[in-house]
């Protein structure tokens, strides 16, 4: 009989391991590092690490106590998928998303406890502020003057195809145990990603199943680990994920919480890359070679290689998007942009 294979995960190396002092010194790791790290014990002291330590369901009561009367999105899966949230063989996601009040989700993860072929249940990306009150002035990471998107991921076990997003993220583990498993910006070609506009949960997925990786339909991801870096936290652990890192996600406990934090360094009002990117698949990627020649050197010149040398023929008064982007500049290029894409 063949010896079973190794599990990727325990090939990989672990990401490191800092500690910090306070809030400053936290505050200065995050601004320092462009590799992905992780805090032990960070959140320990948070009132619903405490709950959930003491039992899954004491954690399920604490966040229903403090839950506003409103229904939550939630996502149930298909029993036979192993807890993977992804696609189906024809290509359309096979979990359904519904809306129910959160005493009923959390009825049902009381009753697929009992069953050994439970679906996976997982609710994603949850506003703490908009969703529950108090929650989270009691249970929060002090990151300085940022203003970051605080959000609540709650489920059973579930794995989450490998994805970037375009914040920087420090991710706090509450209730539970989770991996990441991580690659850098520039991995992207190895982890074959899938369509960007089909997308399980709005951004594009590595096809490969971690836990059965297809080296023969996907040989460059044998490359892709050649990179990769894996975390196994605890509940009270914490991992910063810098902007546009792909990362896998699994919640590994009969129930899992984590809180996250996304913030970006640039200002709010400036667009989203990945409309550029949608917009140059409609308007650029199938133009003659010729022209996407042009439209490249274009890009350089105005966006990636843009120097003072490009606009220092204009007088400064008359720049407009050419100059530095203002809010009232980003305004009226959104309104521009509108009207075009409307005609």
């Amino acid at each position: 009989m063949a010896e079973p294979q190794t599990p990727i995960f325990d090939r990989l190396p672990r990401i490191v391991e800092v500690t910090v002092a306070d809030a400053a010194d936290l505050d200065a790791r995050l601004r320092d590092s462009d590799q992905p790290f992780i805090v032990r014990g960070l959140v320990s002291d948070w009132p619903l690490v405490a709950a959930g330590q003491r039992s899954p369901a004491d954690a399920r009561a604490y966040l229903q106590s403090r839950q506003r009367d409103r229904p939550f999105m939630v996502s149930v899966g298909d029993a036979a998928s192993d807890g993977r949230l992804f696609y189906d063989d024809a290509m359309a996601m096979n979990f359904r998303t519904m809306r129910a009040r959160l005493p009923d989700i959390f009825a049902k993860i009381d009753a697929f406890a009992q069953q050994a072929d439970a679906p996976p249940v997982y609710l994603a990306s949850i506003d703490m502020h908009d969703y529950f009150d108090g929650l989270h002035e009691a249970n929060h990471v002090d990151l300085g003057d940022r203003t970051p998107l605080a959000s609540i991921w709650m489920g059973t076990r579930t794995r989450i195809a490998a994805h970037n997003d375009t914040p920087d993220n420090l991710a706090c583990v509450a209730v539970g145990q989770r991996r990441f498993t991580l690659f850098p910006r520039d991995q992207f070609r190895n982890l074959y990603l899938g369509p960007i506009d089909n997308t399980p949960a709005g951004r594009a997925v590595s096809m490969v199943d971690f836990h059965a990786p297809d080296f023969d339909r996907y040989p460059r991801f044998a490359d892709a680990l050649d990179h990769a870096m894996v975390a196994d936290l605890d509940a009270g652990d914490a991992l910063y994920i810098p902007a546009l890192w792909w990362h896998h996600v699994e919640g590994l406990a009969a129930f899992n919480v984590l809180v996250n934090y996304w913030w970006r360094e640039t200002p709010r009002w400036l667009g989203q890359p990945q409309d550029a990117l949608n917009h140059a698949l409609l308007a650029i990627r199938d133009l003659p070679a010729d022209q996407k020649a042009h439209w490249r050197a274009l890009f350089d010149h105005y966006v990636f290689d843009a120097d003072a040398d490009v606009v220092a023929h204009i007088p400064e008064a008359a720049r407009s998007v050419l100059a530095p982007m203002t809010p009232e500049g980003a305004s009226r290029m959104r309104a521009y942009l509108l009207r075009q894409l409307s005609q």
